[in-house]
C-alpha cells in the first residue's frame, strides 16, 4: 500500500490517495478543496481510481467530489447513509458559508458499522465513529495496521460536536468502544493534522480522559 496525502482548503483538510503499487489501482479518502491537485496526482501516476471513501458529510471532506467523479466516472463512492442529507443540504454540510454551496449526488454504496469494503487489493472494515456528524465512520485496514478516522479522532484531540447532528457523548463513546479496541500500534490517519497511533491517543488524548476505558 502506498499513501499520498495533501493538505487542502481553508480548514487544512487531509485528502488521501491510496494505491496498490503492483496494480496501480487506487482510491481517495475525503476529496477536499482544490480537486485539480489530487486529480493531477492520480493522472500523473497513472492510477486507476476505483473507489472514493467518505468519512462524513462536511464540505471540507467532499468539496471536490463532483470534479473527482467527473474525472473518474468509474470510481464508486462509499459512505454511511446517516449522513445522506448532508450531501444536499448546505446548512448541514456547512457549505452555506461559501459563495457556491456544495451539493453532491448519492453514494454508490451505503455502508454501516461492521461492513467490509474490498477494493484495489485492500480490505477496509467500516467502524462507527459517529458524533461529529450522525453518520461519521472510520475505515480500518487490519493488514496494513492503519485507520482513516476523518474528524472523529485527531492527534491530541477529537472532532467538534457543536455542528448540526453532533453529540459529544456519542463521539467519545464510539472512540472508546470502537477505535480504542484496535491494536495500540494502529496508525491513525485523520482528517486534519498529523498522524498518530491508537496507543498514543489512549495514553495522552486530553479529551478522552487519558484514554481510560
Amino acid at each position: 500500500m502506498k499513501i499520498m496525502y495533501m493538505v487542502l482548503g481553508p480548514f487544512m483538510t487531509n485528502t488521501y490517495i491510496v494505491y496498490n503499487e503492483q496494480t496501480l489501482e487506487g482510491l481517495v479518502v475525503d476529496p477536499s478543496f482544490s480537486p485539480e491537485q489530487y486529480i493531477h496526482a492520480i493522472q500523473e501516476k497513472k492510477i486507476h481510481l476505483k473507489s472514493i471513501l467518505l468519512t462524513h458529510g462536511h464540505v471540507d471532506h467532499m468539496a471536490g467530489m463532483n470534479e473527482l467523479r467527473k474525472a473518474f466516472p468509474e470510481a464508486e463512492m462509499y459512505m454511511d447513509r446517516r449522513d445522506r442529507e448532508f450531501l444536499r443540504d448546505p446548512e448541514k454540510n456547512l457549505s452555506y458559508m461559501f459563495p457556491t454551496p456544495v451539493l453532491v449526488d448519492d453514494a454508490d454504496h451505503w455502508v454501516k458499522d461492521g461492513d467490509s469494503i474490498s477494493t484495489c487489493g485492500f480490505t477496509f472494515k467500516v467502524i462507527d465513529t459517529a458524533g461529529h456528524t450522525p453518520g461519521g465512520i472510520s475505515f480500518y485496514d487490519e493488514k496494513d495496521g492503519l485507520v482513516f478516522t476523518g474528524d472523529s479522532l485527531f492527534q491530541g484531540s477529537i472532532g467538534r460536536t457543536d455542528f448540526p447532528g453532533g453529540s459529544l457523548k456519542e463521539l467519545v463513546g464510539n472512540i472508546q468502544k470502537n477505535l480504542f479496541i484496535l491494536p495500540d500500534s494502529t496508525v491513525v490517519l485523520s482528517g486534519h493534522g498529523n498522524q498518530t497511533t491508537i496507543g498514543e491517543e489512549k495514553r495522552s488524548n486530553p479529551f478522552l480522559n487519558g484514554g481510560a476505558l
